[in-house]
């Protein structure tokens, strides 16, 4: 009889231990809620200063954008220049039989890195996001 008494009262005490801790965990949730709600504020002020600053300070001046097709220039007249290099090493190795083969391949190499640069820049600079 006194172990079922015993059981009993380590049953009651387990039921008792798990209803507070739901109740605790439930009456956690919405503080924790709370301020998360507070931090997305505290950030949603810091991006409107970042966005208030960015729209005072002009980005596409004419100048920059006159700096950006200077320097696209820049990188196309070599370009062009690398790809008809590479165009007459490629003639002369296949029709004129000229052992050129390793300064056609340096050439082509550098010609496919300097259109991925120009690619590249054309399109983070002037395609409209």
């Amino acid at each position: 009889m006194m172990a079922s008494v015993r059981g009993d009262f380590y049953l009651k005490l387990i039921v008792y231990w798990l209803i507070a801790s739901v109740i605790f965990i439930f009456c956690a949730i919405p503080t924790a809620r709370a301020d998360d709600n507070s931090q997305k504020g505290d950030s949603a002020k810091v991006m409107e200063a970042f966005e208030k600053q960015a729209s005072q300070i002009k980005i596409d001046r004419p100048s920059t954008i006159q700096k950006k097709h200077l320097t696209m220039f820049l990188l196309g007249v070599p370009l062009l220049i690398m790809l008809l290099i590479t165009g007459a090493l490629g003639i002369a190795m296949g029709i004129y039989g000229k052992q050129v083969f390793v300064w056609h391949m340096v050439s082509a190499g550098l010609t496919i890195t300097l259109a991925f640069v120009h690619a590249i820049v054309g399109i983070i600079w002037f395609y409209p996001f």
